[in-house]
C-alpha cells in the first residue's frame, strides 16, 4: 500500500514542481510549431510531466536521505518517513492554496479543472482514449509476461533474464541490504559505474510493501505509456495531424526493417509459410545481433528504466521544439519582398539571413531562465536512471540550437545537465563515467561507408528512403530537424563509450522513433489524398515499416512463454538465509552467477557473470585470477590473506564451482578453513556457505 501511496505522491509531487517550474504546459499543448492550435487533451503532455518530474525528485531525495543515514539499521525507512510526509504536505498545502485562489477570484470550480484536461472534440477524446488503451494494453503484456510472480514463484522471461541478473541484484541489494554508497551487485567492493536508479525506485517501493513483479511492473507500465504519450505530443506539434500522432506511436512500437522479408524470401516450398511463421521462437536476424531481440519491443522489457529515459528525452524536446520554428518565422518574415534581406540580392540575402541567426538578439536573448533552469535540473538528474537518453537529448538539442532563437535557453540548459552529471559521476565513480573513443561503423560487418549504408539498409527496410523523399519535399527548418534527430545515430556510428560498441544501438533507436514522427507525417499525406493509388501506397509503406516489429512482438511472446521461463522460489531457504543473515557489504565469492536464488537474496557478488562488469568497464580480468586463486588456494594460510585482500566474507561452494572450466576447486581447503555457516542439497549438488568471519582453529 505504501508503495501505490509513493507513486500517487510522486504525481503530486511532480504538479507542484511543474505548476511552478512550467507554469504553461497546458497552453504549450495547445498549439503547433506554427503557433496553430491543436485538437489534443492536455492530460496527454501534463500527467507524463507530472510524472516523471515528480518520480525523479522524489526517489533522489529518498536516495540522498538514506545515504545520509546510511550507518542505522534501515536508511530507507527514515529517508522515506521524511520524504513521503513532506511530499504529500506541500501537495496538500498547494492544492488549497490553489482552489482558494480561484474561488476568490470567481474562477472555475474544482469541478471545472477536469475538463480542461481533457480535449474539447469527443471525435479526437474518443480517438485518443483508444490509442492510449491500446499502448497501456501492449505495456501490461509486455511487462507481466516477461516478470511475474505465481504460486511463490518468481518467473523471468527467457529474453530477458540476462538483464535482470543485475537488475534484481541491485534491487535486492536497496530492498534487503543498506547498498550505501552503493556498489555494484555483480562486482561488489568498488564503485558504481551501472544507472542504478530506476532500480533504486524499484528497491524502494518493494520495501515499501509492493510486492517485487507490482515493484518493478507498474513503474515500468507507466514510463513506458508515458514516453507514447508524451511522443504523440510531440508528433502533434511537429506535423498538427492526429494520424501522424498515431503512426509516430505504431512506428515506435514496431520497428521498420528487413529482417521479416529476408526471412520469408529463405523458407523453401515444401516449408510453409504460414507453418514456419509459426513455429519459430527465435528472433529473425539479418544483421549481427539481431537475435537478440536488440532492436525489438524486447528492449522495453529487459531494460526498463530505457522508457524513462526517452520519457524525458521527448518532454524537453517538447519544451525546446518550438525555438528553431520561430526563427524560421522571422526569417521568412524578414526575407518578404520590402524588407531588409527581401531587398538584398542573393548574396546580400545570405549574409543579412546569418546575421539574424547568429547575431541578432532574438537569436540569443533568454526569455524563460525558469523553464531552462528547471528543464536543466531534470535532464541532468536523468544521468544514474539513463545516461544514454540524457547524451542523446543534448545532441539534439545541440542541432536544434544552431538554428534556434533564445540559444542562450539551449545553453543554460546544457550547462546544468552538464554540472549535475560530473557531480553524480565524480560522487559514484571512481575514475572518468565514459571514455570517448573515435570508432566507426559501429556492429557493421564491413566497417567502411558503403559497408554502413548497407547495414543500414537491412536494419532500417525502407524507413531511410521514406525519410529521403520528407527531406526533400519538406521546408528547411524541417530538414534541419531531420538532420538534428538523426544526430544520435551519427554520433552511434562515429563514437564508442565504453569497450562494449554494441550499447551505441540505443542512440540509433531513439534517431529512428524521432524520425518516424517524420515518415508518419509523410505518409498521413498519403492516405489523405483523394487519389486510390496514393492511399493504397501509404497503406503499403504503413505495413512495410511495421511488418518486421509486428512479427518481433509475437516473437516476444512465444519465447516467454512460462515454460521456458527462469523459476526462483520466492520461499527458498537459501534466499532467506542471505537475506536474514548478510548485508550489502558483505562480499560473496562464488561462481560466475548470472541469475539465481543466491542473487534474488541480494548477495554483493565479488564478481557474477563476467559480461556486465565488463561491459560497464570494470577489470574482470583482473578479478577472474583472484577467484581462480581463492578457490584453488592450497593453505589456510594463502586463502586466508587472499580473503582479506579482497574483503571477502562468504565463500560459496557448489555444483558450478565444482564442475567449472576455469578453476579446480579445493574444497577440502576451504572446509579446513571456515565454519559452514549454511548448507543444503547433497552430493555433487550440495552448496554450501563458509563465514570468513569466523575462521577454524588451526592450533
Amino acid at each position: 500500500m505504501l508503495g501505490l501511496i509513493y507513486i500517487l505522491l510522486s504525481v503530486g509531487t511532480g504538479w507542484v514542481i511543474c505548476s511552478y517550474a512550467f507554469p504553461n504546459l497546458a497552453n504549450l499543448a495547445g498549439i503547433d510549431c506554427y503557433k496553430r492550435r491543436l485538437e489534443l487533451s492536455p492530460v496527454l503532455l501534463l500527467f507524463p510531466a507530472w510524472f516523471i518530474s515528480g518520480v525523479l525528485t522524489m526517489t533522489w531525495l529518498v536516495y540522498i536521505l538514506a545515504y545520509l543515514f546510511r550507518s542505522t539499521p534501515s536508511p530507507l525507512l527514515y529517508a522515506n518517513l521524511l520524504v513521503m510526509p513532506i511530499s504529500a504536505l506541500v501537495f496538500i498545502l498547494i492544492l488549497v492554496k490553489r482552489v482558494y485562489v480561484k474561488k476568490s477570484a470567481h474562477r472555475a470550480t474544482d469541478k471545472a479543472v477536469i475538463p480542461l484536461l481533457l480535449c474539447g472534440s469527443r471525435k479526437v477524446l474518443y480517438l485518443e482514449l483508444l490509442l492510449f488503451a491500446a499502448v497501456t494494453l501492449l505495456a501490461c503484456i509486455l511487462m507481466w509476461r516477461t516478470f511475474f510472480i505465481s504460486d511463490g514463484n518468481l518467473y523471468v522471461g527467457l529474453t530477458v533474464f540476462s538483464d535482470f541478473s543485475p537488475h534484481i541484484g541491485m534491487i535486492r541489494s536497496f530492498s534487503y541490504g543498506n547498498n550505501f554508497p552503493t556498489s555494484y551487485s555483480h562486482y561488489a567492493g568498488k564503485d558504481i559505474r551501472y544507472h542504478f536508479m530506476f532500480q533504486f525506485l524499484v528497491g524502494n517501493l518493494e520495501f515499501l510493501g509492493l510486492r517485487l513483479d507490482y515493484a518493478f511492473n507498474l513503474p515500468s507500465i507507466i514510463c513506458f505509456v508515458a514516453a507514447f504519450m508524451l511522443l504523440y505530443v510531440l508528433a502533434l506539434k511537429l506535423t498538427g495531424k492526429q494520424g501522424a500522432g498515431i503512426l509516430a506511436c505504431l512506428f515506435f512500437a514496431f520497428r521498420s526493417a528487413k529482417t521479416l522479408y529476408t526471412f520469408l524470401a529463405g523458407i523453401k516450398p515444401h516449408e510453409g509459410i504460414i507453418k514456419t511463421l509459426r513455429e519459430n521462437t527465435s528472433f529473425i536476424s539479418d544483421t549481427p545481433h539481431e537475435d537478440w531481440g536488440l532492436w525489438n519491443l524486447n528492449v522495453y522489457c529487459n531494460q526498463r528504466h530505457l522508457a524513462l529515459g526517452l520519457a524525458v528525452m521527448f518532454f524537453i524536446l517538447i519544451l525546446y521544439i518550438g525555438h528553431p520554428f520561430d526563427m524560421y518565422q522571422k526569417l521568412k518574415t524578414d526575407s518578404r519582398p520590402g524588407n531588409n534581406i527581401g531587398r538584398s540580392g542573393l548574396a546580400g540575402r545570405l549574409l543579412l539571413g546569418a546575421k539574424a541567426l547568429f547575431f541578432s538578439r532574438d537569436g540569443w536573448l533568454a526569455e524563460d531562465l525558469r523553464t531552462s533552469i528547471a528543464a536543466g535540473i531534470l535532464l541532468g538528474s536523468l544521468g544514474f536512471f539513463h545516461g544514454a537518453a540524457l547524451i542523446g537529448c543534448i545532441l539534439v538539442l545541440f542541432v536544434m540550437a544552431i538554428i534556434s532563437s533564445r540559444r542562450l535557453e539551449f545553453l543554460l540548459t546544457a550547462l546544468i545537465t552538464m554540472a549535475l552529471s560530473f557531480a553524480q559521476t565524480s560522487f559514484f565513480i571512481d575514475g572518468p563515467a565514459v571514455s570517448f573513443q573515435p570508432f566507426f561503423g559501429f556492429i557493421a560487418e564491413n566497417k567502411t561507408l558503403f559497408g554502413v549504408f548497407s547495414y543500414l539498409e537491412r536494419l532500417l527496410g525502407v524507413l531511410p528512403a521514406v525519410l529521403l523523399v520528407a527531406f526533400c519535399i519538406e521546408n528547411g527548418v524541417v530538414r534541419w530537424m531531420l538532420l538534428a534527430f538523426a544526430a544520435p545515430l551519427l554520433f552511434a556510428f562515429s563514437v564508442s563509450l565504453t569497450v562494449d560498441v554494441t550499447v551505441n544501438h540505443k542512440y540509433i533507436m531513439m534517431s529512428c522513433i524521432l524520425l518516424g514522427i517524420y515518415a508518419a507525417g509523410l505518409i498521413t499525406r498519403l492516405l489523405k489524398s483523394g487519389k486510390y493509388m496514393v492511399r493504397a501506397l501509404g497503406v503499403l509503406l504503413v505495413i512495410m515499416l511495421t511488418a518486421t516489429g509486428v512479427y518481433d512482438f509475437f516473437t516476444v511472446i512465444k519465447r516467454n512463454d512460462p515454460e521456458f521461463a527462469v523459476v526462483l522460489d520466492l520461499d527458498s531457504p537459501l534466499t532467506e538465509w542471505i537475506k536474514n543473515n548478510s548485508d550489502s557489504k558483505d562480499i560473496f565469492l562464488t561462481h560466475r552467477y548470472a541469475l539465481n536464488q543466491v542473487v534474488l537474496g541480494g548477495a554483493m557478488l565479488y564478481e557474477g557473470w563476467p559480461y556486465f562488469p565488463w561491459s560497464a568497464g570494470y577489470d574482470t580480468d583482473k578479478r577472474e585470477q583472484q577467484v581462480i586463486a581463492m578457490y584453488e588456494a592450497e593453505t589456510p594460510e594463502e586463502l586466508d590473506r587472499l580473503v582479506k585482500a579482497n574483503n571477502i566474507r562468504f565463500i560459496i561452494v557448489d555444483y558450478d564451482n565444482r564442475n567449472s572450466d576455469y578453476y579446480t576447486v579445493n574444497e577440502e581447503n576451504i572446509k579446513n578453513s571456515y565454519e559452514c555457516v549454511y548448507t543444503e542439497g547433497g552430493g555433487e549438488y550440495k552448496l554450501s556457505i563458509y563465514d570468513a568471519d569466523k575462521p577454524i582453529n588451526r592450533q
